[in-house]
């Protein structure tokens, strides 16, 4: 079952714009060290920034809070499988968000697709729950 889902579409230039005024005091209020570590070593840094920025905003939306009610911009965090294929890692108040929606005896999965084309970037974001005894869906590697 379809828990949430939410899409965001950011501006590359506006990323652009900000990493050159507020640098390090941007990039560490709002991703992690992770996330810093991978958009750091893109030669389209911006680009790599803008698509996470969106990737937050989308997942924020799906769980149904914005950037509030406990959620905040570090919990969310853009992480790939081992396959490559991104998807979002929470912690704190937005793990515990995805705790309280996900049904007794369902398991909660959050899928994401990102993309860009300067000078845009997109993100979508669908939550699931899957009955707790189903077998895990195959992962493509």
């Amino acid at each position: 079952m379809i828990l949430g889902i939410g899409s965001d579409l950011c501006d590359i230039r506006r990323i652009e714009k900000t990493l050159a005024r507020f640098g390090d005091r941007f990039t560490n209020r709002v991703f992690t060290e992770i996330e810093r570590q991978k958009s750091d070593r893109r030669a389209e840094r911006a680009a790599s920034y803008a698509k996470r920025f969106a990737a937050k905003e989308a997942c924020s939306k799906a769980l149904g809070t914005g950037l509030r009610m406990g959620v905040a911009w570090r919990e969310m965090g853009v992480v790939n499988l081992p396959s490559g294929k991104p998807t979002v890692a929470l912690t704190g108040g937005a793990a515990d968000r995805l705790i309280s929606m996900t049904p007794n005896g369902f398991t909660a999965r959050l899928d994401l697709t990102i993309t860009d084309d300067y000078p845009l970037a997109q993100a979508f974001v669908v939550i699931t729950a899957w009955p707790s005894d189903w077998p895990e869906p195959p992962q493509v590697d």
